[in-house]
């Protein structure tokens, strides 16, 4: 008998081992492989993802983030691509980042929050879209079981709804599917989530063989209660039995959470105390867990972002010189990273930028590093949070041909050059060029297809796509086709909810605030052949621009 059980426990490793070979089939393999690998999960520049960017990285640089993620997984940290870091970067995992939030400073917990949660503690689901080779039932089956994981160890219950708005949205999906972020085939990234701030959905590879109570293909089970721990908060976990640690490790028939994951989750919403009695309200259809939420909350982050909740219109957005993203509203700022807002803001304006007032206008750093601040008739001038000497001044003194009380203003991606925008036209200012304004501005607005008239700020964006913001909305600009993303749900969006994390707004867009985007997306040469002589021609003058001064360097002197 025991020569049996020996036999059968071989079987099975064989098995694992077999289906970790198959689904290993897109290995990492070469050091631009492993560059956009590790800039995927957060431990280089989000840039370096496209292999085609022209960055230049030294390898002390690449050798630094080879040692971060080594130090992650737990290998050597040798600083080199060997065979123990080239499995590892092949091995299927969630598509979340691991360098997301912060982690905990004791010894005996190494799990990280990402820093944002819910504030409810009854939570909604729905499936919008089931896998292809899964039946509905089974499905909603194993999903519950995954959100049981975390129900069982906290105060939080979890109700599936057929329909209508919900807390959670669950989809299975193929290639690209809307959010900027393509699943890969079989292998590779298996799923990914979103975390409170953005509104907590998970996507599926729809491409991956799932399955339920087997070693063959990728068990949905597992994979859904790690994705539901990043719907959640929590960031991936460097403890290598933690459910929340970011690669799959096959199907595991004992599954329980680690005490990692348990003491992870609880210091974002607190254990249960309560025994699992059905609630008194609960409804015969309820998928929820069924107990009470008499747990007290655990101190938190509450209410760091009521001012912007409040009313989500903003003043600006801009990065600095530094890489970070702030949101300019009233006298205050926000610092905004990849997967919410900071803690510890919102923080007075005066406070940093000394002597910048309050109610700005627009706001832009150029690439000489400096930061530009524009209000009424006036402008300033920062290096990082230092005032330059002399300012403000007027802007019709430092930027001639740009008229005062602009709306928004940033330097566009396609050609480096300041895009100033008031009411429903927009002006290009180009310091190397005499005047800085040609005489064919200012524009309409509608040139740039689909974003409205009368906008309030503008910001591109770390991600590649230029975000405009009007009133309680955005719009996603596609500076390749030249038009606003066609996407589900469609643009413009509901800002409070998808950028600033207001659980009170609608996910989607508002019904009643209409674009004008794109149904087909045209190619590069599309955009140039279509633009070529027609009333638009301000689009053909930025493609050319971003052709013809793309090795064109010169000092701003404003």
């Amino acid at each position: 008998m025991a020569t049996c059980k020996s036999c059968i426990a071989l079987m099975s490793s064989l098995v694992l081992l077999l289906s970790c070979a198959l689904r290993c089939a897109v290995a990492v393999q070469t050091d631009a492989q492993a560059m956009m690998y590790l800039s995927q999960f957060g431990y280089l520049s989000p840039s370096m993802k496209n292999p085609n960017s022209g960055h230049i990285m030294s390898e002390e640089t690449m050798a630094r983030a080879l040692m971060e993620f080594q130090s992650f997984v737990g290998l050597n940290l040798t600083g080199h691509l060997d065979d123990e870091t080239l499995h590892y970067m092949s091995m299927p995992r969630c598509g979340v980042r691991d360098k997301v939030g912060f982690a905990t400073d004791s010894r005996s917990r190494r799990y990280a929050l990402q820093g944002s949660r819910w504030r409810v503690k009854d939570l909604t689901y729905k499936i919008s879209k089931y896998p292809k080779l899964l039946g509905k039932s089974e499905t909603d089956s194993e999903i519950r079981k995954a959100f049981d994981v975390w129900s069982d160890v906290t105060p939080l219950t979890f109700t599936h709804k057929k329909s209508g708005q919900v807390h959670i949205e669950i989809r299975f999906e193929k290639g690209e599917h809307g959010d900027g972020d393509p699943f890969d085939g079989p292998g590779g990234t298996l799923a990914h989530a979103f975390f409170p701030v953005y509104g907590g959905d998970a996507h599926f590879d729809d491409s991956e063989k799932w399955s339920i109570g087997s070693f063959k293909g990728t068990n949905l089970f597992q994979v859904a209660a790690h994705e539901f721990g990043h719907s959640l908060g929590l960031s991936h976990s460097d403890v290598r039995s933690a459910l929340m640690a970011p690669f799959y490790r096959g199907y595991n028939p004992s599954f329980t959470l680690d005490s990692d994951d348990v003491e992870a989750i609880q210091a974002l919403y607190g254990a249960s105390t309560s025994a699992e009695a059905p609630d008194s309200d609960d409804d015969s259809t309820s998928q929820g867990s069924g107990k009470k939420t008499t747990t007290q909350e655990p101190p938190g982050t509450e209410g760091s972002d009521a001012e912007l909740c409040t009313d989500t219109k903003v003043n600006a957005l801009f990065n600095s010189a530094a890489g970070e993203t702030f949101v300019f509203k009233g006298d205050y700022y926000w610092k905004l990273t990849d997967d919410g807002l900071a803690q510890g803001f919102p923080k007075p304006i005066a406070g940093t930028w000394s002597g910048l007032p309050g109610n700005i206008d627009a706001a832009f750093t150029y690439k000489n590093g400096k930061t530009y601040f524009f209000k009424g008739t006036k402008y300033w001038k920062y290096t990082d949070t230092t005032m330059d000497d002399g300012y403000p001044k007027d802007i019709s003194e430092g930027f001639a041909g740009i008229p005062d009380n602009v709306d928004a203003a940033l330097v566009w991606s396609g050609n480096g050059k300041i895009y100033f925008f008031k009411g429903s036209k927009f002006w290009k200012f180009d310091p190397m060029q005499k005047p800085p304004v040609k005489s064919t501005y200012p524009k309409p607005i509608s040139n740039w297809d689909g974003i409205p008239d009368n906008i309030d700020a503008v910001l591109h964006y770390t991600n590649g796509y230029t975000y405009f913001f009007k009133d309680e909305n955005y719009y996603r600009f596609n500076d390749r086709t030249f038009a606003v993303d066609v996407a589900d749900p469609p643009f413009p969006r509901n800002a409070g909810y998808w950028w600033f994390g207001c659980r009170a707004e609608n996910k989607g867009h508002r019904q009643e605030v209409t674009a004008a985007p794109s149904i087909i997306r045209p190619t590069w040469m599309e955009v140039r052949r279509d633009h070529k002589g027609n009333q638009n021609t301000d689009v053909g003058d930025l493609i050319l621009d971003a052709e013809e001064d793309s090795g064109h360097t010169g000092i701003l002197k404003m």
